[in-house]
């Protein structure tokens, strides 16, 4: 086998271990915002903090970048530097699916097949510009917003939602950004 296919084995590995943590969750369910308005929810989006999957520990300049393609999944790239600013640049290209019926904040993101990750979109400002990613399982959760920095108070104030969904924040890390935002 290559090195290429073995590190895809290991990578799909870890992700369906990942998933089946979320079987046993014993947690009230995450509530979703009511309605997403996917066109409008498309484009980048910057990591500002995270409980981080394994293959993230260690992300500067995340970017989770979202396009509607004509079947109506979402076309998914994050990116990210591993280790530093400098560091090597890595790329992901899961696919979302809406869930329907959930007001499009609830999707399945597939990183392999066949399975699909809970993604539900739990908080939404008003004008599109902040949101929480979270799961039922409370063991991964993202606070992106559509500029690479927030302020410190709406910082605090998306730290909050998360930790009054149940989440341990302090396993919580802030994604470092550089100033490039033309990546």
């Amino acid at each position: 086998m290559t090195i290429q296919i073995l590190k895809n084995l290991l990578i799909m590995t870890i992700f369906a271990s990942l998933l089946g943590a979320c079987a046993t969750n014993q947690k009230p369910q995450i509530a979703t915002v009511p309605q997403v308005d996917i066109p409008r929810f498309m484009g980048a989006w910057y990591v500002i903090a995270a409980i981080p999957t394994v293959i993230e520990t260690e992300s500067f300049n995340a970017i989770e970048t979202y396009r509607l393609d004509a079947d109506g999944t979402i076309a998914t790239t994050f990116t990210f530097n591993k280790g530093s600013f400098g560091g090597k640049m890595k790329t992901y290209t899961p696919r979302g699916f809406v869930v329907e019926g959930s007001g499009n904040a609830r999707w399945g993101m597939q990183f392999i097949w066949p399975i699909k990750s809970e993604f539900l979109i739990a908080h939404l400002d008003e004008g599109y510009t902040q949101t929480i990613i979270a799961r039922n399982a409370r063991d991964y959760v993202w606070i992106m917003a559509r500029t690479p920095q927030i302020s410190d108070e709406a910082y605090a104030t998306l730290r909050k939602k998360v930790a009054d969904m149940g989440y341990d924040i302090t396993q919580l890390r802030k994604v470092p950004h550089n100033q490039r935002e033309n990546r």
